[in-house]
């Protein structure tokens, strides 16, 4: 039996949505609060000297001021693009075939796969992410090299291959059948592994033809447990050639509905150019809207109306998109999405972005029973913040009367040198004494 340790240190501990209530009836905090974890799951939690007094046997991890809270969540990433991350000068279907493309094939190596997907993973753990919703690429062995290191780091993750049939370089595109084949095969090999999961994963609907989609669309059907990831509505351009390529459908998303593939664990990400009808059909559904506000910029798509899909009752998460997002970190897709609100005239409140960031995405890859939360019963996935990480940050924080005044300047200022330990599954992965250094080809 696992030994037992204690955490001790600011908490905030949500039990309300913060978008369906004011934010002051959404979460109880502690200004020093404790976590008891035993065999990798939290076990008790209240204030410290009451959970210490209890457990004298534990071992003690004192993090003073700093927050816990649970790992960060990003429900839409794609790991390929690591490497690629922060390149030049492009919108989205050039991003796609200078670089995202040329960068893809090289993932028919499976050593090359390994060896991105080693880097991604440690690179998102520095900066607090413990769990990950990414698209692979057309390659199989893209698939297996993710979720070969993410079982050996024992991490709750998501992934899927993507399927592309037209539209894209010979060396990455499936067909129809061959995409649904090896998505069968790869879901029956990982899905369910460990703390790992599938994801159906049509990229969008300008590299899949119908046969292809319908045949996702029968999978997602056999499977109605996984989840199914794609984008939608990024870019004007996009949704012009969409509606070109797919002259019987009302609009872009009908190409996904009439195809099987609008569904209650439908991902859908970026999400900014929705008619009403898309609104209304993606709300009624139950679907996920994935805001991805650092791609959004970098990419020059435009800004998503959070505060307005979140009045409008959609269910709604926030990502980091990388590559065509430019930072590995969700405190600084946090920021991001900050300023896209104030461009949009609605600010959003810090307790709603850390919601969102945590319990919000986790609810969305269905694993709130599990993750995203510090509760008890969840598995021990905690990353521990220190709100004074840079002279910048102290100044700031040093002068605030409540928490999320104290919280709010790593948001906007942090980085990964905020990220003082990394617990995955009740064990400390990252923190004094343990550093990683990301494998180098």
């Amino acid at each position: 039996m696992d030994k037992k340790s204690i955490l001790i240190g600011q908490t905030i501990l949500y039990n309300s949505s913060p978008f369906k209530v004011a934010i002051e009836d959404a979460f109880e905090y502690s200004s020093r609060g404790g976590i008891l974890i035993e065999n990798g799951v939290i076990t008790a939690l209240g204030e410290a000297s009451e959970i210490v007094a209890s457990h004298p046997d534990a071992d003690l991890h004192d993090y003073s001021r700093c927050l816990l809270l649970p790992g960060f969540v990003d429900p839409h990433v794609h790991y390929p693009q690591t490497a690629i991350i922060a390149s030049w000068g492009e919108r989205l279907l050039d991003w796609l075939n200078n670089y995202t493309f040329p960068e893809e094939i090289r993932f028919g190596d499976p050593a090359y796969a390994a060896g991105i997907a080693e880097r991604y993973l440690r690179l998102v753990l520095s900066n607090g992410t413990t769990t990950v919703c990414t698209f692979c690429t057309t390659h199989p062995a893209s698939v297996d090299a993710f979720f070969e290191v993410a079982d050996a780091l024992d991490l709750r993750a998501v992934a899927g291959k993507v399927c592309m049939d037209r539209n894209a370089p010979d060396e990455l595109r499936d067909s129809a059948a061959g995409g649904s084949d090896d998505s069968r095969m790869l879901l029956e090999k990982w899905h369910g592994r460990g703390r790992l999961s599938y994801a159906i994963t049509p990229r969008f609907a300008l590299t899949s033809s119908r046969a292809q989609l319908e045949a996702l669309g029968d999978l997602c059907r056999s499977y109605p447990d996984c989840l199914m990831q794609t984008h939608i509505a990024e870019q004007p351009e996009e949704v012009a050639e969409v509606a070109r390529l797919f002259p019987d459908s009302s609009d872009y998303l009908d190409v996904y509905e009439s195809t099987g593939l609008l569904r209650p664990n439908g991902l859908y990400g970026h999400a900014i150019y929705l008619s009403p009808r898309e609104s209304g059909r993606l709300r009624e559904t139950g679907a996920a809207l994935i805001h991805c506000p650092t791609s959004n910029t970098f990419i020059g798509s435009g800004l998503f109306g959070l505060r307005e899909r979140a009045g409008e009752g959609h269910r709604l998460g926030l990502a980091t998109d990388t590559g065509g997002g430019s930072s590995f970190s969700m405190l600084r897709t946090m920021a991001a999405a900050y300023e896209i609100g104030q461009l949009r005239g609605s600010s959003i409140h810090p307790g709603q972005l850390v919601w969102l960031s945590t319990q919000g995405n986790a609810q969305l890859l269905n694993m709130d029973g599990c993750i995203g939360s510090l509760r008890v019963g969840n598995e021990a996935d905690i990353v521990v913040l220190d709100l004074a990480s840079t002279p910048a940050i102290a100044q700031r924080a040093s002068r605030a009367e409540e928490i999320w005044e104290e919280l709010f300047p790593t948001i906007m200022m942090g980085d990964d040198r905020a990220v003082r330990s990394v617990w995955i599954h009740g064990k400390e992965v990252l923190g004094e004494g343990k550093s990683w250094t990301p494998r180098r080809e």
